[in-house]
C-alpha cells in the first residue's frame, strides 16, 4: 500500500514538472558501477539536477527498480546506444535520460555525462565532471541540462561616467554596474569619448561574482579641445619690418653684389695661362 502511494505521488509530481529527468545507473568499462564512491556521486548529481527550475528527477535506484520489474536487464548498460537509452526513458516516463561513464582511479576520477532526448532518441549534449577538482555536480548539471544558465556575474567599477562596455565585440548594458556573462575567458573593452579604450581578458566563474575595476584616468585625450570652437581674430595689426629688411635697402645691395660678382668672373676668365707662355718662350718658369 505504501509503495503504491509513493508511486502515485511520483506520478503526480511528474505531471506538474516541466521536465522529467531520469538518471541511468552509472557504469565503468561497460558494466554497472555499484561502488560506494559512485553511489555517493550519483546522489550528488541527482540532488543538483533536482534543483534546476521545473525539473523532476527519477533517481538511479528508481530506474533500476523499474528495469527489474519490467525484466529488461539489457537496459542497465546501454553503452551509448541512443535507442536503448530512449527505451529506458519511456519505461520510467522521462523526457530526458542522463547517463554516466566513470573513469580514472581513486579521487582522480572523471565522469563523462550525456543527456539524451527520449522523444527524438538523440543525444542533446555531453560534458565531463572532474571529481575532486574545482568543478562541482551543480555546475555539471547546469552545463548538461541548462547551458544558457551556465554564467557568472561580473561587476564593473568604472571611474569614467558614461563609459560603454563591449564583451567579445557586442555592446552590453550594465545594471548597477553588473552583467551576467558565460563562464570562461571573455574579451572586455570599455570605451569613452574622452579616454583611450580599456581592454582586458576577464575570467568568469559559475555562480560567482568577479570584480573588475576599470581605471581610465591615466589615458585622457584632447578630443574636447579638438571639438572646441576655433578662435577668430577681431583685427590684424601691421608692423613695419626692421630697416635692413626693407626693399629699398636690400634691393640695391643685391644689385651691387651681382655686378661685383660678374666683373670678378670676367677678369678671371681673361687671365693668361702662365704654363702655356713658359712652353712657347722656352724660358725657365718658376715653380
Amino acid at each position: 500500500m505504501l509503495k503504491r502511494v509513493v508511486a502515485l505521488l511520483l506520478v503526480a509530481q511528474m505531471a506538474w514538472a516541466d521536465r522529467v529527468v531520469a538518471i541511468a545507473p552509472f557504469s565503468t568499462l561497460g558494466a554497472e558501477d555499484k561502488s560506494a564512491g559512485t553511489k555517493k556521486l550519483l546522489g550528488q548529481i541527482e540532488q543538483a539536477i533536482g534543483t534546476l527550475p521545473g525539473t523532476k528527477v527519477v533517481t538511479a535506484q528508481q530506474v533500476a527498480d523499474a528495469i527489474a520489474k519490467a525484466k529488461k536487464p539489457q537496459l542497465r548498460a546501454c553503452e551509448g546506444d541512443e535507442a536503448c537509452v530512449a527505451e529506458l526513458g519511456k519505461l520510467v516516463g522521462a523526457n530526458v535520460v542522463v547517463t554516466g561513464e566513470v573513469g580514472g582511479l581513486g579521487d582522480s576520477r572523471v565522469v563523462y555525462l550525456g543527456a539524451t532526448d527520449v522523444g527524438a532518441a538523440k543525444e542533446l549534449r555531453s560534458t565531463t565532471l572532474a571529481v575532486g577538482a574545482k568543478d562541482s555536480p551543480a555546475s555539471a548539471a547546469v552545463r548538461l541540462l541548462d547551458p544558457d544558465r551556465y554564467k557568472g556575474t561580473v561587476h564593473f567599477t568604472i571611474d569614467a561616467p558614461g563609459a560603454t562596455v563591449y564583451v567579445n565585440g557586442a555592446k552590453l548594458p550594465l545594471v548597477n554596474g553588473e552583467v551576467a556573462l558565460p563562464v570562461g575567458t571573455q574579451a572586455v573593452r570599455v570605451t569613452h569619448p574622452q579616454y583611450r579604450d580599456w581592454v582586458r581578458f576577464v575570467d568568469v566563474t559559475y555562480g560567482g561574482k568577479t570584480e573588475v575595476p576599470v581605471s581610465m584616468q591615466n589615458f585622457g585625450t584632447i578630443e574636447h579641445d579638438i571639438k572646441g570652437k576655433p578662435t577668430m581674430l577681431d583685427h590684424v595689426t601691421y608692423v613695419d619690418p626692421p630697416l635692413w629688411r626693407r626693399w629699398y635697402v636690400t634691393g640695391p645691395a643685391v644689385l651691387v653684389l651681382a655686378i661685383g660678382t660678374g666683373v670678378a668672373l670676367s677678369y678671371l676668365n681673361h687671365l693668361p695661362d702662365a704654363d702655356a707662355k713658359c712652353k712657347v718662350g722656352g724660358g725657365m718658369c718658376s715653380p
